[in-house]
């Protein structure tokens, strides 16, 4: 299993075109809350850290990076506009599936448990990998580093066509599903993993006579949003 993992991370490497000065970056990026809980522990027998503080920081980075773009790329466009751009680029749902693209689930570290659950594939696992990823670059040769990491991760997002977003999500599903003359969605919340200072809640919005749909947030409220416009999305209201 180390064996593949290993080959993974050299694989990940060559995808995100940022050759690492402190391969440790890398790795720290790609190591899951879950490790230390398991109380797994690093070859000097410390328990591992994880990319919790580094998925902080990217967070940030990504926002940057996504207006500096958005700014390039659409010198027209107003305030309004470039938001709701900005959040369908950010949002968790778009740093999975960068993530994915480039083969981060294979490359992470994550406890039995975790991995038996499924965790190379959950949407929260990778997209707060990816975001940790951008960190690591931007730590390890700063903000070029970053950006080109950034252009290739990102480069089907940004080529795909701008996804309509609303403002308020769980009220536009509300006034839909009141128009198609059913109850009001009703929301619960399936999981909440992670840590009590970064928290992924996964939440489930049903809509009487419509498939249910679940989302995941680093809130409870981000995570109804999030599946709020899932729905909206999958039933063609938006």
């Amino acid at each position: 299993m180390a064996d593949r993992r290993a080959e993974a991370v050299r694989a990940l490497s060559t995808a995100l075109g940022h050759r690492f000065a402190e391969p440790r970056l890398l790795d720290l990026a790609l190591t899951h809350a879950s490790v230390g809980e398991g109380a797994e522990r690093d070859a000097r027998g410390r328990p591992f850290a994880d990319n919790q503080r580094l998925e902080f920081l990217g967070d940030r980075v990504l926002g940057l990076l996504v207006a500096d773009r958005l700014m390039r790329d659409f010198p027209d466009a107003n305030e309004g506009e470039m938001s709701s751009r900005l959040h369908a680029l950010v949002d968790k749902a778009a740093c999975a599936r960068a993530a994915e693209a480039l083969g981060v689930g294979p490359a992470m570290r994550l406890s039995p448990g975790e991995a038996k659950q499924g965790g190379r594939r959950r949407e929260g696992v990778l997209g707060d990998a990816m975001e940790a990823i951008l960190a690591a670059a931007w730590l390890d040769g700063g903000i070029g580093a970053a950006q080109a990491v950034f252009d290739r991760a990102w480069a089907a997002e940004l080529a795909a066509p701008p996804v309509r977003s609303v403002s308020n999500p769980k009220s536009a599903l509300q006034e839909w599903a009141l128009g198609q003359a059913k109850a009001l969605p009703t929301y619960r919340i399936l999981e909440r993993t992670g840590s009590d200072h970064a928290p992924t809640f996964t939440v489930e919005v049903n809509v009487d006579g419509y498939a249910p749909l679940t989302a995941q947030g680093r809130s409870r409220q981000d995570a109804e949003k999030t599946a709020a416009i899932g729905l909206l999305q999958r039933e063609g209201v938006i």
